[in-house]
């Protein structure tokens, strides 16, 4: 069984499947600062100052302390139930990203492939019997026929 499963294991596929999960995590982690850190500020800068990861709506007051909440920190701590919207924009802004990177690379990708050039045919179709001859016979081997 060990053996099996190191051949299953170090098939080239599944090596590189797994090779492309951890770069595409590692990928998702960078989008995310990317969001978060880089775009993120200054849109909301220009929005007013609006800290998108600190907008939510306050469904029930925590127990320990009501509404109003600062920050989505404090809401959380006092044991609010809150819909984090600030944190879905954050979420499709990432996604809408890193679809993009991977639109691009798979475009490059496929630019980069050669373009196969069509082979010419070996046969053609005999005009009288319809069968399949060789494109340089001048006379038909099943209906004997000469070809134009």
């Amino acid at each position: 069984m060990l053996k099996e499963f190191k051949a299953f294991a170090m098939r080239g596929n599944v090596v590189d499947m797994a090779v492309g999960i951890i770069i595409g995590a590692a990928f998702g982690a960078i989008v995310k600062s990317l969001v978060d850190d880089v775009i993120m500020p200054p849109i909301g800068m220009l929005l007013g100052n609006v800290d998108f990861s600190n907008l939510f709506a306050v469904l029930k007051d925590g127990a320990s302390i009501t509404a109003p909440y600062a920050s989505l920190a404090e809401a959380k701590k006092a044991g609010a139930v809150t819909i984090n919207y600030g944190l879905f924009i954050n979420s499709v802004i990432s996604f809408l990203i890193v679809a993009f990177a991977v639109f691009m690379l798979i475009k490059n990708l496929n630019r980069l492939k050669k373009d196969e050039v069509p082979t010419a045919p070996a046969t053609k179709e005999c005009p009288f019997c319809a069968s399949n001859i060789a494109i340089k016979a001048t006379r038909c081997a099943h209906c004997t026929s000469e070809l134009p």
